[in-house]
């Protein structure tokens, strides 16, 4: 069968939770990096078509096409770690500690973070012929991006933090489920349309995701976004990373696996069973 059933998909992401636990250093760095660089090219493809046609539903359409790829190529986002690793912990798997844990985190961390800044260099090097013009028209859009989604949440003040948090939430509640969408058919076509429906909603809502700031806000302050490093972490990057956190853990992982693997009627059977 082409298509599985939510226990055995959800037993399927349980199992690559803790493969990616005991992923060697290298792999899953390497891994990493080039999920945070696909999806930054997706970012900047999304925002160029958006400023060349001024319809933002046709980036938001088209935006996916990174995550499809990345993901059908074995690569690695921190949002989708967040809700796969805690599962495989949960659920008790041999081998599976806290600190295996934070250690995977922390590599996907670095990984997507340089894979993004690598492309948010190489696009505002386009975008400014290596620094010799002005920033085009999609380089003056990501510039403002940056200054709207952190110092007009700073603006706010405690309403911003929380609207950016969540942001983030709804974000990796609709990334993961993107990710869990990807355990649940063997067949790539229906993997590509699973995948694609919660990523072009998460995008088009303008959710706050981890990665993809990784590269909007480096390039931002590389082309002239009146922000600085500072108002990057503090009102964005950070806040966003604990959003993607509890969205990925609470709305997705814990759900699927409370309700697919411990399930009520799974104790019952077994209390009859003995």
């Amino acid at each position: 069968m082409a298509d599985l059933t939510p226990t055995e998909f959800v037993t399927k992401m349980i199992d690559a939770g803790a493969a990616k636990v005991f992923m060697s250093t290298k792999d899953t760095l390497i891994r990493s990096y080039m999920a945070g660089a696909i999806l930054a090219l997706a970012a900047a493809f999304a925002i160029t078509i958006n400023v060349n046609t001024g319809q933002p539903l046709a980036g938001a359409v088209l935006f996916p096409v990174g995550f499809v790829l990345l993901y059908l190529l074995g690569f690695d986002l921190l949002t989708g770690v967040f809700t796969l690793v805690p599962m495989a912990l949960i659920d008790k798997r041999p081998g599976v500690t806290v600190r295996g844990m934070l250690r995977n985190w922390g590599l996907v961390f670095v990984g997507n973070f340089s894979g993004a800044f690598t492309v948010a260099v190489f696009m505002a090097i386009i975008f400014t012929f290596g620094f010799t013009t002005d920033p085009d028209l999609v380089g003056q859009k990501i510039a403002i991006i940056g200054e709207s989604r952190t110092v007009g949440y700073a603006d706010h003040g405690a309403g911003g933090m929380l609207t950016l948090f969540i942001r983030a939430v709804l974000c990796n509640w609709m990334v993961s489920t993107g990710v869990a969408a990807a355990f649940m058919t063997t067949q790539v076509t229906g993997k590509i349309l699973a995948m694609w429906m919660p990523i072009m909603l998460f995008f088009y809502m303008g959710f706050e995701h981890s990665i993809v700031n990784m590269f909007l806000f480096p390039s931002g302050l590389l082309l002239g976004g009146s922000f600085t490093i500072s108002d990057y972490l503090i009102w964005n990057e950070i806040p966003t990373v604990l959003g993607n956190l509890v969205g990925g853990i609470t709305f997705v992982g814990l759900t699927l696996y409370s309700t697919h693997i411990r399930t009520g009627a799974k104790r019952n059977a077994v209390v009859t069973a003995e």
